[in-house]
């Protein structure tokens, strides 16, 4: 049996013989992905064998080196981080099915560079994860952001290379110009960079190291250092990696990019500040305020976007907003509750992206208004779609209705009450923006050219076939069901059940992240 240590290392080598394994059988596209499903399913199995040491209450290490004194890469395994990698893991496997329907149905060209850079993601995402100190996380992050360019740019249309330039501009700029000047700042004032229960700013505050002016400055050089939680004004990066493929866009928004954001913020208020000193000196309200502000202002975009992915791309930033919301609010409902989001939006997102995908594989359809009619083609795709924005919304039974409830007290016990009325708001406006798509297509009249006969093949990585810019001729409307290939739709349907069994688990999660809100 392996020791959990030894668990720790093949959760962080398995993404890595992915990657070898991909790049060896690129000409053999069906051992390539083979291969791919193969080691995705065996880190999820690695994950749940260590998840059982740490839920148990063991806090398994794992120790690479010093870079230089001071500055060590290693991984030491607590509840939050578990969780996150519960989620990454098992989302790589899902996603891997999905990113294979859609690329041979779709014809993408690249696949084995797609399917590269998605491995080193996922090693990025589980390193994050399990990383033991600010350096080690400091380390993943960076590597996240480098790893997922070349997926934004896939297609190598200026549209794309615009977009990835953004996306990788604002990323680098904001971790090299605030990110790495508060890691930098912490070790001054601490001597360490461990995550350690309680935070480890509280002796430098106690001893006049820094003041309530100065604490919040080094709250605020996280906040927006760590870019990819996507607090406005520093969101922009995000909308404008939708140039990607459907796959990346649910990488980017469920299973690593955006989630190793939101996770970074929540783990450093958790250990490196601690809920007690934020709560006592007060200094996180600011950021609880910018983060309902985002809730809001990103919600109201996201009404008036018809593109359905540029709509979502909103929706995910008011969505991440809650997670900061929840740090900010610093109370143990809160974090628990920011914790909780960081599962259910994931699963309840993916599947609106998986959906996205769908639609645009099955009928060549990207804007909400040409959708029609198209539910009752694709029944499994829009009932899907409609069960995960129920989850998000925050209604039962998804799984965001406990998330959104834990921060709802969590507010109530800050006595931020315009906050509370922010959440209330920002679920009516998820409503006004989700609910009328699976509406629309379900009740309103199908409209002539909704769907196409659509031959879809298998292929590798050719240089000719569709690159990704989308095939405008519709064909037949033909008869009966035309949903996408059963590699998209099966996914999205595992998907949004998933989000229906989480409502169901909240009582194991709330027991999963309860010790992060203690010492």
């Amino acid at each position: 049996m392996m020791t959990p240590e030894n668990l720790i290392v093949a959760a962080l080598v398995l993404p890595l013989v992915a990657l070898l394994l991909i790049n060896a059988f690129g000409e053999w596209p069906n051992v390539r992905e083979a291969c791919m499903l193969a080691v995705s399913g065996m880190l999820f199995l690695v994950t749940c064998g260590l998840a059982s040491h740490v839920f148990a209450g063991e806090r398994p290490m794992w120790s690479v080196g010093e870079m230089i004194p001071g500055f060590e890469i290693a991984f030491k395994v607590e509840p939050l981080g578990m969780l996150f990698a519960l989620v990454a893991s098992g989302l790589w496997i899902l996603t891997s099915v999905y990113a294979i329907g859609y690329m041979r149905g779709h014809h993408e060209q690249h696949q084995t560079r797609f399917y590269c850079c998605f491995a080193i993601a996922i090693f990025a995402a589980m390193a994050a994860a399990f990383s033991s100190n600010l350096f080690t996380l400091f380390v993943a992050y960076e590597l996240m952001t480098v790893s997922t360019y070349p997926l934004v740019t896939h297609h190598g249309t200026k549209a794309a290379r615009d977009g990835g330039r953004v996306y990788l501009g604002i990323l680098l700029s904001t971790s090299i110009a605030f990110f790495m000047l508060a890691v930098a700042w912490t070790w001054f004032l601490a001597g360490t960079l461990d995550f350690t229960p309680g935070g480890i700013l509280n002796f430098a505050y106690a001893d006049g190291k820094i003041n309530d002016l100065q604490l919040g400055v080094l709250l605020g050089l996280f906040a927006f250092g760590i870019g990819k939680a996507a607090l406005m004004p520093f969101h922009r990066w995000l909308p404008a990696a939708m140039v990607a493929p459907t796959p990346v866009s649910a990488l980017l928004h469920a299973v690593a990019v955006v989630k190793v954001g939101v996770f970074s913020v929540l783990k450093v208020v958790v250990y490196i500040f601690g809920i007690d000193l934020l709560q006592l000196s007060g200094v996180s309200v600011w950021l609880a305020y910018v983060a309902g502000a985002t809730i809001l202002i990103a919600s109201l975009v996201a009404m008036s976007k018809d593109n359905l992915k540029a709509r979502l791309a909103y929706s995910t930033i008011s969505q991440l907003a809650y997670i900061t919301l929840g740090a900010a609010l610093a109370t143990p409902n809160s974090v628990i509750g920011g914790g909780m989001h960081i599962a259910m939006h994931a699963v309840g997102k993916i599947t609106l992206f998986f959906c996205a995908g769908a639609i645009y594989v099955a009928a060549h359809k990207t804007n909400i208004s040409e959708l029609r009619g198209l539910g009752r083609k694709m029944p499994f795709t829009f009932a899907a779609f409609l069960v995960a924005a129920v989850s998000i919304i925050g209604l039962p039974p998804g799984g965001g209705a406990w998330s959104k409830w834990f921060l709802a007290i969590g507010t109530v016990e800050a006595h931020l009450y315009l906050l509370l009325a922010a959440l209330m708001i920002s679920s009516l406006l998820n409503i006004a923006y989700l609910i009328p798509i699976p509406i629309r297509a379900f009740m309103a009249p199908l409209e002539t050219d909704s769907i196409g006969d659509h031959n879809f093949t298998d292929s590798g990585d050719t240089d000719s076939g569709d690159t990704g810019s989308g095939d405008t001729d519709s064909g037949d409307t033909g008869s009966g069901i035309q949903e996408a290939p059963w590699m998209c739709v099966v996914p999205l349907c595992i998907t949004a059940l998933l989000s229906v069994m989480l409502f169901f688990s909240a009582e194991w999660i709330y027991d999963v992240l309860l010790p992060i809100t203690t010492k």
